[in-house]
């Protein structure tokens, strides 16, 4: 297989990068967004800036899985999430061992909706995601992500399930759940925390 070189600039300065930075060595800011966290306080029009280059980069290499999921970190920000959901399957394919991405992929699922107003089939894509993330790495975000969707799908509409919320949120705070983690999983998904959770 041929991989090709793509010549990238620094967003910030313009300066000449490659796809295997995460930083530039000039300005030090991101080169390859790889966490939400890089793009959560960026302004719009770098975030429209990181995507373009992004999109530009995957017309010679559509499979990338660093570019594709950089480009979906982007698209969530900007709250594309179908745009999103694509390139975080694509990332997927191409490095299924890595959980924030079926994590974030579980999030662009829902669409900016609270859980109540999906159909059960997302509704069951998105405990598919969530589960292969907390197989990967069973960290407290995930679990409490998993609390809400049973708790907000599940519970409020009276339907039966395994784990119940409540034992999704003990297992949450067992893999050491902090409170920010809480309050960036609601900012992200776009909805307002429910009282019981």
């Amino acid at each position: 297989m041929v991989t090709q070189v793509h010549d990238m600039r620094c967003r910030s300065c313009g300066a000449a990068a490659d796809i295997g930075q995460t930083k530039c060595r000039f300005c030090n800011q991101p080169v390859l967004i790889s966490t939400f966290t890089s793009v959560h306080a960026m302004p719009m029009p770098m975030i429209n800036q990181y995507a373009a280059t992004y999109r530009e980069a995957l017309q010679g290499e559509p499979n990338a899985k660093d570019l594709n999921n950089g480009i979906a970190m982007c698209y969530l920000k900007l709250k594309l999430y179908d745009k999103a959901l694509g390139a975080f399957e694509k990332a997927i394919e191409a490095h299924f061992d890595n959980s924030e991405t079926f994590f974030y992929a579980a999030i662009c699922l829902l669409g900016g909706k609270k859980a109540f107003l999906a159909q059960r089939v997302t509704i069951d894509k998105i405990e598919e995601y969530l589960n292969a993330a907390l197989a990967i790495e069973p960290r407290g975000i995930y679990h409490y992500f998993l609390a809400y969707i049973k708790y907000d799908y599940f519970e409020r509409k009276f339907f039966n399930t395994s784990p119940t919320y409540q034992e999704a949120l003990g297992a949450a705070n067992s893999a050491g759940l902090s409170p920010l983690d809480v309050e960036q999983l609601y900012e992200i998904l776009g909805v307002s925390r429910p009282e019981t959770l």
